[in-house]
């Protein structure tokens, strides 16, 4: 088995008036290349004529954002083109690529009734020679997205990229990566074959679960060695958890803002090509 080298609680940061806990990165943890950011909004309940996500247009370029959406919806448009509205259950992966920009944002009728929301964006970096890849965007409701059952009901795999259990993901990637999200009822058990060379993400959203005879709850990171071939854990209650794995690109990474670049001077070439209109225009 891999062993745990740290667990890393996350912290709390909101936004507005939006809960956000955020474990990546943190003063101990910079990156589990290539898993770079986190944030996990919520759990809350919003009330009726309320403002919803808060956030609108803003450019990304260099990597990616997986969102997760367990409870409420969120409404994506961006500069490409792109429109949706994902509700609870689906998984929205956009590829930030050369450069676009896009807003999140709550729908019109979530604002208007109000309701629980729980939302978590995951950012993916990709490597120098996918940087400047063309922007793409791809949003799948919970019933598109492969699903598949283990322990005789007690485990409800999510398989969003990758292969497990020849289940294939649902959505196709530019690079190699297993991302899945994974539904535990109490005493549900895991044990997942990683090459040992790959690193792994995990991270508890829900409940609560024992990994190597430790007992580690919700809103916790967990970092592994490489030093294993497979991952195991049981859920001594209901959970859930996000489990992705890949090999580190191990190249040089400058992240500022929105913008996830090799060296700095990708990164100030990205301002300027921002501010000169070369993301695309917004309406």
């Amino acid at each position: 088995m891999k062993t745990i080298k740290e667990i890393h609680k996350a912290s709390y940061h909101p936004i507005a008036d939006l809960i956000t806990y955020n474990p990546l990165p943190s003063p101990k943890l910079r990156q589990i290349d290539p898993f770079i950011f986190l944030n996990h909004h919520g759990h809350q309940t919003y009330p009726k004529n309320n403002n919803g996500l808060p956030f609108g247009p803003h450019p990304h370029r260099g990597m990616e954002t997986v969102t997760f959406i367990l409870e409420g919806d969120i409404m994506h448009k961006d500069s490409g083109g792109h429109e949706s509205v994902i509700n609870a259950g689906g998984i929205q992966w956009m590829t930030a690529g050369s450069g676009l920009i896009h807003a999140e944002v709550s729908s019109d009728k979530f604002k208007k009734e109000g309701g629980d929301l729980e939302i978590l964006q995951l950012w993916l970096n990709l490597p120098a020679k996918l940087k400047m890849t063309k922007p793409r965007y791809i949003g799948l409701q919970k019933e598109e997205i492969n699903h598949f059952e283990l322990e005789e009901g007690k485990v409800y795999v999510q398989m969003i990229a990758g292969d497990w259990e020849n289940n294939q993901g649902s959505f196709d990637t530019l690079w190699p990566i297993s991302l899945s999200t994974v539904h535990l009822k109490k005493g549900g058990k895991i044990q997942k074959d990683i090459p040992q060379e790959e690193n792994v993400f995990f991270y508890i959203v829900r409940g609560e679960v024992k990994i190597q005879g430790e007992k580690v709850p919700f809103r916790n990171l967990i970092e592994f060695n490489n030093d294993g071939k497979s991952v195991a854990f049981e859920a001594s209650e209901d959970a859930v958890v996000i489990l992705g794995h890949a090999k580190p690109f191990n190249e040089s990474m400058v992240a500022q803002g929105p913008f996830v670049m090799n060296t700095n001077q990708e990164i100030m070439q990205a301002y300027q090509d921002y501010q000169e209109g070369k993301f695309g225009t917004w309406e």
